[in-house]
């Protein structure tokens, strides 16, 4: 290959590489942002903004879907809220197939979202799928019941997530023993998920020179 080809290859490269992160964040922001107009529906025909000024304004909907949250969020955390989400869940609790897919989509949320569970709180290091051979995992439960009874072992629930889709994986139990819980953050270890590996968090630890091998990115 001519230093003129490789040089052009390299600008287009790097090219790529500034544009190809802005074009992405733009396509997702106007979906989302598209999908929350969408919320503008509930509002009657004639109350609407874009009938009231005559012109569509694009985020409005967001804005709106933000205070619905906030209003459903306050009223739900006071007594009468409480009382009314508990009745709401009881009616889901009694309708069949229904009641399966919003348990479901309920743990999982509070799963993410709660500040309470240790759930997703910690990034691992496992040996996965053999030993000597190493994944990056997630902790969504340590309080494990009859795993833990039937095993005989002090088990970590862990999901190990595919790569670059985070969001499937497999659920594995793995000894507590056997697990090194890593420094790196949760929204550091999807980075390096989702990017095949290529954007590797920088480890600020001092206890560097304590361990078997030295962070190559330590100064000396």
């Amino acid at each position: 290959m001519s230093p003129f080809v490789k040089r052009l290859r390299r600008y287009l490269v790097a090219g790529i590489l500034v544009w190809a992160p802005i074009a992405v964040t733009f396509l997702l922001l106007r979906l989302a942002v598209n999908v929350m107009d969408k919320t503008l529906a509930v509002i009657p025909q004639q109350y609407r903004p874009e009938e009231l000024l005559g012109f569509h304004i694009p985020g409005l909907g967001v804005i709106l879907t933000f205070v619905v949250l906030f209003v459903t969020g306050m009223l739900a955390a006071n007594f009468v809220g409480r009382y009314v989400v508990g009745g709401w869940e009881s009616l889901m609790d009694r309708i069949p197939v229904v009641s399966s897919i919003y348990s479901a989509a309920k743990n999982f949320a509070e799963v993410v979202f709660s500040d309470s569970s240790d759930s997703f709180k910690n990034v691992l290091l496992i040996e996965y799928p053999r030993k000597g051979l190493y994944s990056i995992a997630f902790q969504t439960s340590s309080v494990l019941g009859e795993v833990q009874g039937r095993t005989g072992e002090d088990v970590v629930c862990c999901f190990v997530p595919t790569t670059p889709n985070p969001t499937s994986g497999i659920v594995i139990m793995v000894p507590r023993k056997d697990i090194t819980v890593l420094d790196m953050d949760v929204d550091e270890a999807l980075k390096m998920v989702i990017s095949l590996g290529v954007v590797v968090p920088t480890w600020r630890n001092e206890r560097t020179r304590e361990l078997p091998f030295e962070d190559p990115e330590s100064p000396e």
